[in-house]
């Protein structure tokens, strides 16, 4: 093993030694030195610590409100770490702060796609006005109530502010109500579900219903009922249920859940793993996190089934930074499933062991993508990995792992309350049950939605109120950004992962978000391609300079090119991303970009009216 050479001329802060220290807790005695050299340990006990570098660094940021290079090297002595590595994964990250900061409050307001439409530039120049320290963000999940606003904060809890909801959904956030939040300490109200109490509901049955902090009222709701059956069958048995069910992954990639937990069972005499992604952080995309805050016990308790069922003893729970309320809740959650021996080494009385570990993110869309996942949690750059080897051999660790998103994992209980066969009786053949869409921009009713597949997206728009009165839809986002436009003439296409498909379109993560004829497609088109050179990783070629090219492409559109004379150089980019890019991000960068040009809606448009901020976008 090298030897480590630190070179912060500065100490690290009490405060910052007592957060590191908060973080090794229960991970053994300091390491003890001679000469620079480790004589303590070894290559077992680094790889043990080394997991713990992310959760080291969010503690660093949260005490001092940025990671100094004192507090980089305390960590990094203690974690035994290279400073060096440590800093390639600390400036991986949008959310950490590399220099001191400007004030103890941060105000990150999104200017992604849909909160754009609603004034999230406007409400960036009014707080700057009021003195706010104001950082323009990539989509921060919370579509359905833009201009979407999270506050980062030194020595305290991150926030998340909303407008208050009026019954008809969520109002533009007012400088006023940042400044409420921030010295209240507290986030503003988070949940609104269209549908809520909908007897037809079953992800999202108790969602606005049931108090998402109360175990007691968890269970009272059927909670835990899932859990119970499932240990039962034991194992075998719910795998069989998951795979005739024919439930598929939710978020985007459709593989078959049940294929997935087959492959990681059979790998005998090995330590498997369950990672549950819950890094949604796809431009448009919120119903994970609608799950996740207003029923944060059904995702706790998913896992435990999927766990004991595949073998796996531990299980990780990778959310994104910019959740901070669906954090709280499922941290809350966790603690008291422990408490009532629901967690740990012997799951409500059955001898399973499972354990369960809580992991934020940092800002980086790419960490979305599995393997990038794997390396984030190991305390690496979320880099995607080269594949095979594939997860359910060569996971997390390099060992067996299943890894699912949330929406995935919460089907399960339903599968093994009703069956597998009963679960695929809804729906379509190929695509069985229900889906959740996050419906947003220009709709009377955003939010998260529940229908069986088969629905067309013309149902999705009435079930949001429609457009509203006086506006005519152009264009619908179907995907995501990593998904495409679709015309007024695709309304009734079925929401069905075959027949997206067969139009040239995909489901993705579920996202319909509705543009009328007095949105600026331009500026749209070109911030989804400056999300996606800002999110690009830089690992490889295609992606990391294919997708700079199509953003200065559309540049030149927004300031009076011709799409004719751009055509072919757009095409010529999209193919070598497509092609030769090592994961889905420049795999599918130019979808929305290329289908934007067939529909005609990047034609004669003028510069865009929304500005760009890209100054401060992701630092990845």
């Amino acid at each position: 093993m090298p030897d480590l050479y630190f070179g912060a001329t500065e100490e690290a802060t009490e405060a910052e030694r007592a957060a590191v220290a908060e973080v090794l807790v229960g991970f053994g005695a300091v390491t003890i030195r001679e000469s620079e050299r480790l004589v303590h340990a070894g290559r077992t006990r680094t790889r043990e610590r080394r997991h713990l570098l992310l959760p080291a660094l969010h503690a660093l940021q949260r005490a001092s409100g940025w990671i100094s290079p004192g507090g980089l090297d305390h960590a990094c002595a203690e974690l035994e770490v290279p400073p060096a590595e440590a800093y390639g994964v600390a400036t991986f990250y949008h959310l950490f702060t590399h220099e001191p900061p400007a004030a103890t409050d941060t105000v990150h307001v999104c200017d992604d796609v849909a909160c754009r439409l609603f004034g999230a530039v406007d409400l960036i120049d009014d707080l700057r006005a009021e003195g706010h320290h104001v950082k323009a963000s990539p989509c921060l999940g919370q579509c359905e109530r833009g201009p979407a606003v999270m506050v980062q904060r030194t020595g305290a809890s991150d926030l998340t502010v909303t407008a208050v909801d009026n019954g008809s959904g969520y109002g533009p956030v007012a400088p006023a109500e940042v400044a409420v939040a921030i010295a209240g300490s507290a986030s503003t109200p988070s949940v609104s579900l269209p549908q809520a109490g909908d007897p037809g509901l079953r992800l999202l049955a108790r969602v606005g219903v049931v108090d998402p902090t109360s175990l007691e009222d968890y269970r009272a709701h059927g909670g835990y009922r899932a859990l119970e059956a499932s240990l039962a069958m034991g194992g075998q048995q719910v795998i069989a249920e998951v795979a005739a069910s024919g439930l598929s992954g939710r978020g985007g990639a459709a593989f078959p859940t049940g294929v997935k937990w087959r492959g990681v069972a059979d790998q005998e005499g090995r330590p498997r793993h369950l990672v549950c992604n819950a890094d949604e952080s796809e431009p448009g995309t919120f119903k994970d996190r609608v799950v996740m805050e207003g029923d944060p016990f059904s995702l706790v308790e998913a896992m435990t089934v999927a766990g004991v069922a595949i073998g796996a003893e531990q299980g990780w729970l990778y959310i994104r930074g910019e959740y901070p309320v669906a954090t709280e809740r499922l941290a809350h959650a966790i603690a008291e499933a422990y408490d009532a021996g629901l967690l740990g080494a012997d799951v409500a009385g059955s001898g399973a062991r499972f354990d369960l570990h809580l992991r934020n993110g940092a800002g980086a869309y790419i960490c979305g993508e599995e393997t990038a996942l794997f390396n984030s949690i190991e305390g690496y750059r979320g880099e995607p990995r080269n594949k095979p080897p594939f997860p359910t051999t060569h996971g997390l660790f390099g060992e067996p792992t299943a890894i699912n998103n949330v929406e995935t994992l919460v089907n399960v209980l339903p599968v093994v309350l009703m069956g597998g066969e009963a679960y695929a009786a809804e729906g379509t053949e190929r695509s069985p049950g229900t889906k959740l869409f996050c419906l947003s921009g220009r709709v009377n009713r955003p939010g998260t939605y529940e229908v069986e597949f088969g629905a067309t997206l013309r149902d999705l728009i009435d079930l949001a109120g429609g457009v509203p009165e006086g506006r005519v839809l152009r264009t619908v986002m179907l995907g995501g950004a990593a998904g495409s436009f679709v015309g007024p003439d695709s309304l009734d296409m079925p929401l069905t992962l075959e027949d997206t498909r067969a139009a040239g379109a995909s489901l993705g993560s579920g996202v319909i978000m509705v543009f009328d004829e007095q949105d600026d497609m331009v500026d749209t088109v070109r911030r989804i391609a400056e999300f996606f050179r800002d999110e690009s990783c830089g690992q490889c070629v295609p992606c990391r300079v294919g997708t700079v090219r199509q953003e200065e492409v559309l540049v030149r559109l927004g300031r009076g090119a011709s799409i004719d004379d751009e055509r072919d150089l757009l095409d010529d980019l999209a193919a070598v991303m497509k092609d030769a890019s090592i994961c889905g991000l420049g795999q599918t960068a130019s979808g929305a970009v290329r289908s934007a040009i067939d529909l005609g809606l990047l034609a004669g448009a003028s510069a865009g009216t929304g500005g760009s901020n890209t100054d401060e976008g992701s630092a990845t």
